[in-house]
């Protein structure tokens, strides 16, 4: 088996184990359960945490060029080894979308589009959770719900910074550096794609406009040329026959005129 047939294998596979993670993850969060449902949680998302891990190695063994596929999945080898980034294992979900808009026929600004939607809606939802689990127990903190730390991310991931909320954790700062770099990032793509959809109207409207002009043109040509055509018809009717000889009336001179006239 080669990388293509085994992500190929396990890409919806992966995308469900992920959703998986993140109803798990978004439970314990938001309900803090005890006892034996908490080790079920932990239990699970350790479990999941091992497929991931397997799945990355896998793929790094099934790799031709292995430094190089190594180079361009460093956040994947991120995800697997830090603790602190285990939320983020979800943004596995984005595969999903990789393999819906194969089939859907989707173009390039609408996969764009969706891209965009979905992670900043998955990436704040996600970040909500990480930041109330880190903040919610700290001295001093001022996230301790999860409307404030949904609050929190929103401003942050849109680079707004209202400063009414922050956090007060290493974790919870690196969560708030994480999404200033995704907000730079998104509002990059954002403008970009409205740019893209600008740009195409106005070329698409001058395109119309100068199709418009060229038919009036080639109008203006075609009665140029019918013109001309019944200009020429006419001089050839208007030649006379003077003493049995063709008389052009183009070339005809006064005389040959009075004998026509006669």
């Amino acid at each position: 088996m080669n990388l293509k047939k085994w992500e190929s294998a396990t890409e919806w596979p992966l995308t469900v184990l992920s959703l998986l993670f993140l109803v798990i993850y978004a439970w314990q969060i938001l309900s803090e359960p005890t006892g034996i449902w908490n080790r079920a949680a932990e239990f699970s998302m350790n479990a999941l945490w091992v497929v991931f891990g397997v799945d990355y190695v896998v793929s790094l063994l099934l790799a031709e060029r292995k430094w190089e596929w190594f180079k361009h999945h460093v956040f994947d080898l991120l995800v697997v080894l830090l603790p602190m980034v285990r939320p983020l294992r979800v943004l596995r979900v984005l595969t999903a979308l990789n393999a819906l808009h194969r089939t859907s026929g989707m173009a390039l600004r609408g996969r764009i589009t969706m891209y965009v939607g979905a992670s900043v809606t998955l990436i704040v939802f996600i970040g909500s959770l990480a930041v109330l689990d880190a903040e919610r127990s700290a001295p001093g903190a001022s996230i301790k719900t999860f409307g404030q730390a949904l609050w929190w991310t929103f401003v942050t991931i849109t680079t707004v910074g209202y400063g009414d909320y922050a956090p007060v954790t290493s974790t919870g700062r690196v969560i708030a550096f994480v999404l200033m770099l995704g907000g730079i990032a998104l509002i990059g793509v954002v403008t970009a794609t409205l740019a893209s959809w600008i740009v195409d109207e106005v070329s698409a409207e001058e395109h119309k406009e100068s199709s418009i002009t060229h038919e009036e043109v080639e109008e203006m040509s075609h009665r140029l040329e019918r013109i001309e055509r019944k200009l020429d018809a006419f001089e050839s009717r208007g030649a006379a026959i003077v003493g049995g000889t063709p008389v052009d009336s183009k070339t005809a001179g006064p005389s040959d005129i009075r004998t026509l006239r006669a």
